[in-house]
């Protein structure tokens, strides 16, 4: 299973002196610690997490890496998209290796 998500504190990350840029890279900095603390395969860009293993362990993460934020914030948003497929390991390169030779055959 692969698991894609983006983790985020609600109010705060209001522009003031003590944070100029209103970010919140600290409370995100928190959950990808979690992340890769956790040992399952990952990938982190600017938008999304992405982790894979099975359900119980990815979810697992998921859950500590929301508690891990909770203190930033009155509040946590959480998006998740999940891809599911019994079976398979090895997704989070496979996918991307696949999309590459599709797009060097196409051309």
């Amino acid at each position: 299973m692969l698991i894609a998500f983006s983790v985020a504190p609600s109010g705060v990350g209001a522009v003031s002196s003590e944070n100029p840029d209103g970010s919140v890279h600290d409370a995100v900095a928190a959950a990808v610690s979690v992340v890769r603390a956790s040992g399952l395969p990952h990938r982190t860009t600017s938008m999304f997490t992405e982790i894979e293993g099975e359900w119980d362990e990815v979810f697992d993460v998921v859950k500590r890496a929301t508690d891990a934020v909770l203190p930033y914030g009155s509040r946590v948003s959480l998006v998740l998209k999940a891809d599911i497929r019994p079976g398979r390991t090895g997704e989070i390169d496979g996918k991307i290796e696949r999309l590459e030779r599709a797009i060097d055959d196409a051309s």
